[in-house]
């Protein structure tokens, strides 16, 4: 009975003896590694998660302290794998001679998910009205300051025309941040056609690498089965243009070779939410991902990253994130950020066109990626 129990719960249960090795686990920790009971139990916990994983402290302590410990929102990095999970770990004692150690993990991706989802609409939502207010009461005086400057100017000597060019020039950039910050305030229904989303990873490539990611390889990484999202193809080529030009910045900020970008499509099906713009439910099994081997992002700036004018750049406006995340819940899709030093991935979850055919594409480790009809 306590066998079945154990591999009929959804959570990685596994048992440790005292110097680490696995001797148990149920199903559930097989999926989350991605590895078979049988080669598990010829590991030890070190092998299995990588140097430093809070798991390993946490053993650790309940063996120190012969307590049970409870450790939330732990992110989980697998070495073999190269996945980051978000955990709830519990750890105790049994209570038995031999002083082994009961870890339960508790996958908290999709509560996550959904979690942000709805934060990322409601930045959306306050960055539309802001906007709105913003672009009327700022724009029309700007134009004047303008306007007025450039009617001073023939009556000026050299130098001080040189500080009406200086308010021309000001001016103009704060029209064009405004600009920018209006397209928050278009909350009209996104038109969708079929988008064959591997296009739309390969046209963001061949930007990149001929402009501001010319020196960083790029890996492609495609799933050629999946079908098209419902979705707008430009809006989509703006998002993960956005992702991108992040990871080539966070990739160049650290000045050394080696620098990498992987662009990833899987199908991953689990999660339902509603649509803008209509009262359906629909699933999300179309998963993109872009992924860089950069600096990574502190945990406090994780959780604020898709809020408007929230940056950790001396020159950014802190709209680019929001911008996406807006895109993003257009769509009626899900983006979550998962970041540690040397490895940061920004994964979309979109919902597919069901009445279009599954896409062609080549499935590519390399270089280069062929992903349209």
């Amino acid at each position: 009975m306590q066998q079945l129990l154990l591999d009929s719960l959804p959570h990685a249960v596994m048992t440790l003896a005292k110097d680490n090795r696995i001797v148990f686990v149920n199903p559930a920790t097989e999926q989350l590694f991605g590895i078979s009971n049988t080669v598990l139990c010829r590991l030890k916990l070190d092998e299995l998660v990588t140097f430093g994983c809070p798991l390993l402290s946490l053993t650790e302590q309940v063996r120190r302290t012969q307590t049970s410990v409870n450790e939330y929102g732990v992110e989980l990095v697998l070495p073999r794998s190269g996945e980051t999970h978000l955990v709830d770990i519990h750890a105790s004692l049994l209570r038995d001679a031999a002083g082994r150690i009961m870890l339960l993990l508790q996958h908290r991706s999709m509560a996550q998910m959904i979690e942000r989802q709805l934060s990322n609409r409601a930045a959306a939502r306050s960055a539309s009205g802001f906007s709105a207010v913003l672009a009327h009461e700022i724009k029309n005086p700007l134009s004047g300051i303008r306007g007025a400057a450039q009617l001073l100017e023939p009556a000026l000597d050299e130098e001080d025309r040189s500080l009406v060019h200086l308010i021309c020039t000001e001016t103009e950039r704060i029209r064009k941040l405004i600009d920018r910050i209006e397209v928050f305030s278009d909350e009209r229904p996104i038109a969708r056609d079929a988008v064959n989303v591997h296009d739309v990873l390969e046209h963001v490539r061949q930007l990149a690498q001929s402009g501001f990611a010319r020196n960083i390889e790029f890996r492609q990484d495609f799933d050629p089965s999946l079908p098209s999202v419902a979705g707008d193809r430009d809006l989509l080529i703006q998002a993960v243009l956005n992702l991108v030009k992040n990871a080539a910045e966070a990739v160049n900020d650290l000045g050394d070779a080696g620098g990498r970008i992987i662009l990833r499509t899987a199908f991953r099906p689990g999660v339902r939410l509603s649509v803008p713009g209509s009262g359906a439910r629909v699933s999300l099994p179309m998963q993109i991902e872009i992924e860089d081997n950069g600096g990574g992002i502190s945990p406090e700036m994780q959780k604020h990253i898709f809020e408007p004018f929230v940056t950790d750049k001396s020159t950014g406006s802190g709209l680019g994130l929001a911008l996406v995340a807006k895109i993003v819940a257009d769509h009626g899709g899900v983006i979550e950020c998962d970041s540690v030093p040397r490895h940061t991935t920004f994964r979309l979850l979109l919902p597919l066109q069901l009445s279009e055919r599954p896409a062609t594409s080549t499935r590519t480790d390399g270089n280069s990626s062929r992903g349209g009809p």
